[in-house]
């Protein structure tokens, strides 16, 4: 059971899960997800799901959707292989023009997403630094207990 986006008709699974749907394509551009929230839940983008989830869900229509966990689906052997292959659910959302992995996504919504990358690789990159210097000090503090 879960919850059909009461804007794009993408299937979430509960209404946690919708809040983020709604509340990330608003953010990302979507002019419609936006408009939709402003219009049934005014000050939604100052509220976590926990908050937002109760105010949308009773706009949004229950739709018996199957549960799949990644315990149960099968890789058919191309794990380490460096190649993703989501088929089902994902196709379908992309298809449906929803915000699945691999959706269309907007010039602002590209620019944020590069902007992010490159936060987020500078972040990693300083702290694989930081992280060398400490067990460098280490090393040193240990070789000094050695000699003495």
């Amino acid at each position: 059971m879960g919850y059909a986006c009461p804007v794009c008709e993408t299937p979430q699974s509960d209404g946690e899960h919708l809040a983020n749907h709604l509340a990330f394509a608003a953010i990302l551009g979507d002019a419609d997800h936006e408009s939709w929230l402003d219009e049934h839940a005014p000050g939604w983008d100052e509220e976590g799901p926990d908050e937002l989830a109760p105010r949308i869900t009773e706009y949004a229509e229950e739709e018996e959707y199957p549960q799949v966990f990644e315990d149960t689906v099968h890789d058919h052997g191309h794990h380490g292989h460096g190649h993703h292959d989501h088929g089902g659910l994902e196709d379908e959302l992309q298809q449906a023009g929803g915000y699945g992995r691999d959706a269309t996504m907007g010039a602002d919504a590209q620019r944020v997403m590069a902007e992010a990358r490159q936060m987020t690789e500078q972040m990693l990159g300083e702290g694989n630094d930081a992280e060398a210097d400490r067990n460098d000090a280490k090393a040193d503090d240990e070789s000094k207990d050695e000699n003495e």
